[in-house]
């Protein structure tokens, strides 16, 4: 239960950044709830499709997490590799103030091709692809079932589906509150991650020098 707890700060990463700020556009677009609740659910189902798969083959092949006299390359170090990428990553797009060209479509998107850019973003984001093998390799080398993924999954849906939430709860107040929140991920979506990351990271390097 406590790998179930340690992965779950991770979900804050899946949804910072451009995932964020297109489930904030498409509460804005043609067709709203509709398609924010179409993103959703491919942003759901990619969650439960990629961590299943890390944690898969980290099975098959039977990485462990470190233990004292170990010289081989274990599951931990290559989380702390992993981890690494991830908060340069996030560091080296810290400076882009502006959404990607792509976004500009959102505003006439349809239902279909919002759950294809939920499932797209969820499965290729390199950030999102790194937090997915994190989750599944460690629950695996960590010897922990796979339903210990359901907190990281229900974290990520709730806070991929906050947009579509205010946009339910508050209605036409909604559209003054939507541009801050954009401009405040623009602004602030790499810190969170780089929180986030070096919360997990320290984690990994304290049980690596208790091996």
């Amino acid at each position: 239960m406590t790998d179930l707890l340690k992965v779950l700060p991770l979900a804050v990463v899946m949804v910072a950044g451009p995932q964020m700020i297109t489930a904030i556009l498409l509460t804005t677009s043609t067709k709203p709830r509709q398609n924010s609740f179409a993103f959703v659910a491919g942003a759901v189902l990619a969650t439960m499709v990629a961590p299943s798969i890390f944690y898969y083959v980290a099975k098959a092949l039977k990485l462990k997490p470190s233990t004292k006299g170990s010289s081989s390359v274990t599951a931990d170090w290559v989380l702390v590799v992993i981890l690494i990428i991830a908060a340069i990553w996030a560091f080296r797009g810290r400076e882009k103030a502006e959404p990607p060209k792509w976004m500009s479509t959102l505003q006439t998107e349809d239902p279909r091709g919002s759950f294809t850019l939920g499932l797209i973003l969820f499965l290729v984001m390199p950030t999102d692809v790194m937090m997915t093998f994190t989750v599944g390799t460690y629950l695996a080398s960590h010897g922990s079932p796979l339903w210990h993924t359901v907190g990281f999954l229900l974290l990520t849906a709730i806070l991929i589906a906050s947009p579509l939430l205010v946009l339910l709860l508050m209605g036409r107040h909604a559209d003054t509150l939507m541009p801050r929140m954009r401009n405040w991920m623009n602004a602030n979506s790499w810190l969170v991650s780089e929180a986030v990351i070096a919360f997990f990271l320290v984690m990994e390097i304290r049980t690596l020098v208790s091996a």
